[in-house]
């Protein structure tokens, strides 16, 4: 393993930097041309270039390590995968008690039911240079689907603080109230990944595939290979959003039935007007 990490620090890894050096570049220039037009995002870009670079060549050096490792170690790192992701996607619900035990039991019923279905029928690999390339991407869309998912359904509930009230008002259940709201936030948090599936081979050509091809695999297969990723991004994304707004409904409302959620302005509610 020694010898493989060492072997990864040559040529290959200064011809690399070179290249990131000419991608931050040209990013710079983006930035510039934003500044230009009194957009400013120097510093959040500048910070985010460096953290990715920094993370890639640290994740990187980890795989060089534990390439041949055993899925116990490929477990444990799409675990620390797995918190990192909740502390993401729980920004978006600053203020709410429990946002990071809500989406990490998201992402967690999301991602890891998929990537056990998987195991299980040998759709992917035990290996870990497979299981956490593979299992990292289903891991990453489920957090933006958790928190596409919250986001959505918080403004929903904050922008129709009045209709909400009014209906509990009249007896209605606190789920029903929120129901047509629940609804549009997991459709808006599925619709990227729509849109991915039906763009599948006619605008992109998914990484994963390339690289089948490129090792020699047939490419048909890897065609194949690459939807059943596809698929399965869908299929625990749309799990991860109804475990996030199922579990955010909960915390929207007291024991009493009363609305927790609220406008940080009363005035801005949508609420019915007499």
């Amino acid at each position: 393993m020694l010898a493989e990490l060492q072997s990864s620090i040559g040529n290959d890894v200064l011809v690399g930097l070179m290249q990131a050096a000419a991608a931050i570049a040209l990013c710079a220039v983006v930035v510039a041309l934003c500044a230009w037009q009194t957009v400013h995002v120097e510093r959040e870009a500048a910070i985010s270039m460096l953290r990715g670079l920094v993370q890639m060549i640290l994740v990187g050096v980890v795989l060089a390590v534990l390439l041949h490792g055993s899925l116990l170690i490929g477990s444990v790192i799409l675990f620390m995968m797995t918190i990192a992701a909740a502390v993401t996607a729980s920004r978006r619900l600053k203020g709410m008690n429990g946002a990071l035990l809500m989406c990490f039991w998201s992402i967690v019923a999301g991602a890891g039911t998929i990537i056990a279905v998987m195991l299980a029928t040998r759709s992917l690999q035990p290996e870990i240079s497979i299981l956490v390339p593979v299992g990292s991407m289903i891991i990453a869309n489920a957090m933006n689907a958790c928190a596409q998912a919250i986001e959505r359904f918080r403004a929903e509930i904050v922008a129709h603080t009045g209709h909400i009230e009014a209906a509990l008002s009249l007896g209605a259940e606190p789920a029903v109230t929120v129901a047509p709201y629940l609804q549009s936030a997991v459709y808006a948090s599925l619709l990227p990944r729509l849109d991915m599936m039906k763009s599948l081979g006619l605008v992109w050509i998914p990484g994963v595939m390339a690289g089948m091809v490129v090792s020699g695999a047939s490419p048909v297969y890897a065609g194949i290979y690459q939807f059943i990723i596809v698929a399965m991004i869908l299929a625990s994304s749309g799990i991860t959003s109804l475990v996030a707004t199922t579990l955010m409904r909960s915390r929207a409302f007291s024991p009493a039935a009363q609305l927790l959620l609220r406008p940080a302005d009363p005035a801005a509610s949508s609420g019915p007007t007499a």
